[in-house]
């Protein structure tokens, strides 16, 4: 069995992606993506804080949306479209991260991505185990995004709506 080549430097993207947004300095990029990446699990960091909530919200958004913006980087959007990352944060559980592809013209939401995720857990051994996983969930969302972006426009073509 052949394993595909992981072709991204998933964690310096999304570095670079904190960076380049302002979000925080590339030194304290670095630190707060090794501290919460790497190691073992679970990751008692996320709940140590004093608003476990927002942490792993806050952490969980900045893993996928790189991830989903690299995706619309890749498929072309009809201009009135836009992605949204939802979280719904569970303390305890799973937490769930939702993709969702809104066509614009009123027509109808699309799920893109339905990821659960346990934030504690969500640690890794080495930047090659991190870039293969944020790669298989890259390629879930082009998958998706290019499957819905032509149904949406074939529905658009025929004046039908599925």
């Amino acid at each position: 069995m052949q394993t595909k080549a992981v072709s991204r430097n998933w964690l310096g993207y999304i570095c670079e992606g904190l960076v380049a947004s302002g979000v925080m300095p590339s030194w304290e990029a670095t630190e707060y993506l090794t501290a919460n990446l790497f190691g073992e699990a679970p990751n008692p960091r996320l709940h140590e804080t004093k608003a476990p909530y927002e942490a792993i919200s806050t952490f969980l958004h900045r893993l996928y949306d790189p991830i989903v913006e690299a995706a619309t980087r890749t498929v072309e959007l009809p201009t009135a479209s836009l992605i949204h990352t939802f979280t719904d944060i569970s303390l305890m559980g799973s937490s769930a991260v939702l993709v969702v592809y809104f066509p614009g013209e009123n027509r109808p939401h699309q799920l893109l991505l339905l990821d659960a995720a346990r934030a504690w857990d969500l640690v890794f051994p080495h930047a090659d185990a991190f870039n293969r996983w944020a790669e298989e969930r890259y390629s879930w969302v082009v998958a998706a995004l290019r499957s819905t972006v032509a149904r949406v426009e074939s529905e658009q073509l025929t004046g039908t709506v599925a």
